[in-house]
Parts: C-alpha cells; sequence; structure tokens
C-alpha cells in the first residue's frame, strides 16, 4: 500500500469523529485495551504527560513539548485534530511521524482491527503509544481527544495530569453542564498521580478536589502560585510578567503563540513543568524561556492565531466554543482595525445561538462552508445568523469566501478566518491567496 491508499482506507473504513462526528464517538475503553494488548501494552513502557481541558489543551500540550525538547529531551508528542497532514497527530521532537511508519503499521494490524472495529481515533491512539514507543523517546505529552474519562489516552499513568479551561462544548457527548463536563475531564485524574488545574473556576472549583481527595492525588491550582501582572505586545511576541509567589520573584516571558488567551494556559504549563523538576526532569529557566518564545518552530504547531497574509491582514484560529470565541474575539480589539471582516463556519451538532450572539455586529461576514460532512450548511448559517442582526453573505466553500474577503479589504484591513478548526483547516491550504 501506498500512504495515500492506507490514509484512503482508514477514511472510509474507520468512523472517524472529524468527519462524521457523534456517530464516531465509542462511550468506553474497551477497543482501546483490545488494541492496546494487541501491540504488546506500549502506554505501560512511556513516561506521560497527559492533558485535558476544553480550551487551551492543544496550545499547553505543545508549550509543554517546546520546554521539554529545549531541555534537550526527545519529546513524543500527540494531539488532534489535525489541520493538513494527518501526521501532524504524532510528533517526535516536532516532526512527523514518517510516511512508511503509518503504511507499516496498518499493513502489519489490518486483519487485527477489523475484527476490533475500532474508530479512527482509538486507532490513531495506538499507533501513536506504539511509536513512541519503538523510538523510546524520553516523554510523551498526552492531549485528550475529547472529554477525558472515557477518551481513549485514558489507559495512561502519567507522571502528571493538566487540565485547562473548562467550559460548554460538546454537551450532547459530555453534558450540559460545567459541573458534568469538568467531571468527565477531571476522569484524567489517577490515583495519586499529581495534577494540575491551569484556573480556578468558581463553579466547579468543588468537582476536581472530590476528585483528586477521592483518589488521594496532590491536586495543585496555577493560579494561586502564578500571576500574570502585566504583558504586551513586543516584535511579534506576547510579552508578560509573571509572579512565582512561591519563590517571590517575577519573570519575565516572551511567547511566540500570541493569543491573548495564551496567558491562561501559561500557568498551567509552568506548574506543569515545576511538577516534571520535582520528579527528576532538569529544566533550567533559561530553557523555559527559550521554549515558550519558540513553540511554533519546534514543534510545528498550527492554526493558533497564525498570520496568513500581510496585507490586509489575514488571522486563523481555531476557537470554536463560546470560550473560545470570546477569546479571539478579545484578541481582535487589540487591532484596532477601521474594518473587520469575518471569514466564519461552523459544524452541524453545536448550538449556532450561542456562538452567533457573541460575534461583532459592525464586522463584515463571509460565511462558508468547510470541507468536512460535519459542516454547517453556509445558507443555513447566513439565515441563522440574520436573526442576530449579522450581515453578510453566504459561500459555499472556505476559499470563495476568503478570496472575496480579501478582494473587497484595503491593506490596512483586518480578516479574521474562526468559528470551526475546518474552516482554518481549508484556508491553510489556499497558500496562493
Amino acid at each position: 500500500m501506498t500512504y495515500k491508499q492506507t490514509l484512503d482506507y482508514l477514511f472510509s473504513r474507520l468512523p472517524m469523529f472529524q468527519r462524521v462526528g457523534a456517530a464516531a464517538y465509542k462511550a468506553n475503553l474497551d477497543n482501546t485495551i483490545k488494541i492496546a494488548n494487541l501491540l504488546g501494552n506500549p502506554h505501560k513502557k512511556l513516561k506521560c504527560v497527559h492533558v485535558a481541558g476544553t480550551n487551551g489543551k492543544g496550545s499547553s500540550s505543545h508549550m509543554i513539548a517546546s520546554v521539554l525538547q529545549k531541555a534537550g529531551y526527545k519529546v513524543g508528542l500527540y494531539t488532534s485534530p489535525h489541520l493538513l497532514d494527518f501526521r501532524e497527530r504524532i510528533k517526535i521532537n516536532g516532526q512527523m511521524i514518517p510516511q512508511n511508519k503509518v503504511v507499516e503499521f496498518v499493513e502489519t494490524y489490518k486483519s487485527s482491527f477489523e475484527e476490533i472495529e475500532p474508530s479512527f481515533f482509538e486507532w490513531t491512539v495506538g499507533l501513536a503509544f506504539h511509536y513512541f514507543e519503538k523510538e523510546e523517546v524520553d516523554i510523551a505529552v498526552i492531549e485528550v481527544g475529547l472529554g477525558g474519562r472515557l477518551d481513549s489516552t485514558n489507559i495512561i499513568t502519567p507522571l502528571v495530569s493538566l487540565i485547562t479551561n473548562i467550559s460548554n462544548d460538546h454537551a450532547s457527548l459530555l453534558g450540559n453542564t460545567l459541573i458534568k463536563i469538568a467531571g468527565e475531564k477531571a476522569g484524567i485524574i489517577k490515583p495519586k498521580i499529581p495534577v494540575v488545574i491551569s484556573q480556578q473556576q468558581a463553579e466547579i472549583y468543588v468537582v476536581f478536589n472530590e476528585f483528586a481527595q477521592k483518589l488521594k492525588s496532590p491536586i495543585t491550582y496555577a493560579d494561586k502560585r502564578f500571576k500574570v501582572t502585566h504583558s504586551k505586545f513586543d516584535e511579534n511576541l506576547l510579552a508578560c510578567e509573571v509572579l512565582d509567589k512561591k519563590e517571590n520573584k517575577t519573570i519575565e516571558y516572551k511567547l511566540d503563540l500570541t493569543g491573548a488567551y495564551q496567558l491562561k494556559n501559561l500557568l498551567g504549563v509552568l506548574q506543569t513543568i515545576e511538577e516534571l523538576k520535582l520528579q527528576g526532569f532538569i529544566i533550567e529557566e533559561k530553557e523555559v524561556k527559550e521554549g515558550l518564545c519558540s513553540v511554533v518552530k519546534n514543534t510545528k504547531l498550527l492554526g493558533r492565531w497564525q498570520i496568513l497574509n500581510d496585507k490586509p491582514l489575514v488571522i486563523a484560529d481555531t476557537g470554536h466554543n463560546e470560550d473560545g470565541i470570546k477569546s479571539v474575539l478579545e484578541n481582535v480589539k487589540r487591532y484596532g482595525a477601521e474594518k473587520i471582516r469575518i471569514v466564519f463556519g461552523m459544524v452541524n451538532d453545536k448550538e449556532s445561538e450561542s456562538i452567533l450572539k457573541l460575534l461583532p455586529k459592525e464586522a463584515e461576514y463571509y460565511f462558508v462552508k468547510s470541507s468536512v460532512p460535519r459542516s454547517l450548511d453556509n445558507n443555513v448559517l447566513l439565515e441563522e445568523a440574520k436573526k442576530f442582526s449579522l450581515k453578510g453573505n453566504s459561500f459555499a466553500t472556505v476559499e470563495e469566501g476568503l478570496k472575496s474577503a480579501i478582494k473587497s479589504s484595503k491593506k490596512n484591513e483586518f480578516i479574521l478566518v474562526s468559528g470551526s478548526t475546518f474552516v482554518v483547516a481549508d484556508a491553510l491550504k489556499l497558500k496562493h491567496l
């Protein structure tokens, strides 16, 4: 099989949440455990950091991996979904898994997997653990795909767990309240394994405390120890001063992930690094700083406040739920642009009203449909948007919408591409624009 034939087989054979939504979600770990057993339980031979949360888990995973790379470790990184290439999900020190490794894995285990009938995600988790074990990584940073308790990644016993911001998302699968969602995320907390919570959220504080207490797991709230006292944008970096209350000192960091919302993620990352140092990892302050200002270079992260064009300025961000969209829009304000154009699309299993009501009425909209089957029809989205006095036009593809936005813009205007991971993925493919 060629690499393309391998992917065609996987995409057609295995149900994929990225494409079909809830139909691909397996509410148990049975298949994952069968796959792990078939592979010789590679996850049991790995040292891991496990990262869950509604927003920020991907960025936090990449930041931790970048710092560990700068400290000289061989770092596996598993994330999802991918934007351009399936292999983005599985990297070692920023390098995607080679195509031939994917092909070999499928050819070796194809018949066994057909008996198990796993989802695309379950199969991919097996590949990641197998690859990291064979390549003898020093540590693997593992991002949860969906939820936590029943996520395929949750067969690992990590060195430390990190839980980032919790907000409403995937209500049909995880629950329709923050308490229920937090309970699913808290499912990654393991007995006597330290857990870091990025930020205190009053309504769910008790959930994490109860889980940690029951499992005798040391729990730390990162924003109790660390506090951002000042931040500014400096030469395409987000510069900030962070007070370490425990050490009574202020440290300056510069982040190449420049969305202002990354300041929330930063505190959880810093506390997670502290936990790893307590477990014997040697990480100097200089390496933390260098890792945080070169995340994109070290890990090849895509789609987080990513500049696609300069004049006009086109920025893409994968924010797609209420808190994510709020954070993205806060970031837009700092540019002070006279005219804002927003290329916007959604998936059809999101509650569009809760998102659309957040969008600025003064912007010009280009409502689009991404190339995945889950995408909400662009004309339906336009009609929904009209209820919230949002003005714009409908386009059958992201390319058509983005082309129109660029053509209509002056050089000093601002274009945001957002609303769905898949809208951003389609935009990233349009290098010719």
